[in-house]
């Protein structure tokens, strides 16, 4: 079994934390999303990984650090990692065929923005299985329709009238994804664009029209991490799974200095917590330290700073510095204070 993994794009949705850092790595609970997901996803396949493709965009921006970072997962679950590299935004089916060395039989393709919840078992009958999640507002998603016999028959983008409640997640299982690189393929050489984009809808649908069978898997939980607001929510959902799971979150180097930790949150290694206040639902990384301040429902990642502050529903990148008591300020491209 092989998992492919494009995370080119850089995250402009949740600037400024994407400014140095992509995206896939911003850690939720502690740990990278990409990381997250290609473990939650190893678990729900339950069979070997033999190999772990990543197809990262501009080297400038995702350099050795992360392709080490990616290495090092890939090693966990005991697969080799192989990078590619998008040399052009041109969309997800452009970003699946810059890894078409990897594109041969059984894999699964996850887009590295999104967490999942899941507990089932593949039906291997079918030629492809999409991860869905059933919504409340159905219009608002890419959505299956399905026939009398649960196979998708159909991908409907956003409907104007209701089709069905499963919502496509970003996580999709092949049989053998040789047969999506030549639909692939046949959709780079036609030039079929949306958007200036190359979409694997596209390939699924010629594979559709060939008679392919598509099935359903559908995740217990689907947690976005679009933007700020979602990834903090999402980081709040994921503690509560951990604490569930008895999973320890706090290091034994964390320093406390007449301060408390309201449950759950994930504190780091080496963090210094001084007359403070910190959850529930918080997620603090290495090498901080917070003093004389309130944190709930927030995450804050590494080697920063904070001092004098209320924070709720806060996100606080690394290296950063904040003082409540401010009277100068420095803010760069993209930052909020609200």
């Amino acid at each position: 079994m092989k998992i492919i993994v494009p995370m080119a794009g850089r995250g402009s949705r949740l600037r400024p934390h994407t400014l140095t850092v992509p995206k896939p790595l911003i850690p939720v609970a502690g740990e990278p999303i990409v990381h997250r997901l290609v473990k939650d996803i190893a678990n729900v396949l339950n069979q070997p990984i033999d190999e772990i493709a990543f197809i990262l965009g501009d080297p400038a921006f995702f350099g050795k650090e992360v392709e080490e970072s990616l290495k090092e997962l890939a090693k966990g679950l005991n697969a080799k990692a192989t990078i590619y590299r998008q040399d052009q935004p041109l969309g997800t089916g452009h970003a699946i065929m810059s890894a078409k060395e990897s594109l041969s039989g059984p894999a699964v393709v996850a887009y590295a923005d999104t967490l999942i919840k899941a507990d089932f078992k593949l039906d291997e009958a079918a030629d492809a299985v999409i991860w869905t999640k059933k919504v409340d507002n159905p219009e608002a998603y890419g959505v299956v329709n399905l026939n009398e016999n649960d196979e998708i028959i159909e991908l409907v983008e956003k409907p104007s009238s209701f089709v069905s409640d499963q919502a496509v997640i970003g996580i999709y299982y092949f049989k053998d994804i040789s047969v999506l690189k030549g639909k692939l393929q046949e959709v780079l050489e036609e030039n079929i664009m949306h958007g200036g984009e190359y979409q694997i809808n596209d390939g699924i649908k010629k594979m559709m029209a060939d008679g392919k069978v598509f099935k359903t898997g559908t995740v217990d939980e689907w947690m976005d991490c679009g933007n700020k607001k979602v990834t903090v929510e999402t980081n709040t959902r994921m503690l509560n799974f951990l604490h569930s799971d008895k999973e320890k979150l706090v290091a034994d180097s964390v320093q406390l200095n007449n301060s408390k930790i309201i449950e759950p949150c994930y504190i780091g290694e080496n963090v210094v917590l001084e007359n403070a206040t910190i959850g529930p639902h918080v997620s603090i990384g290495d090498n901080c330290s917070v003093s004389d301040s309130t944190i709930k429902n927030s995450l804050i990642q590494t080697h920063s700073e904070i001092k004098n502050a209320k924070l709720n529903n806060a996100m606080v990148g690394n290296h950063a510095r904040f003082d409540g008591n401010f009277t100068e300020i420095s803010i760069g491209d993209y930052s909020v204070l609200e």
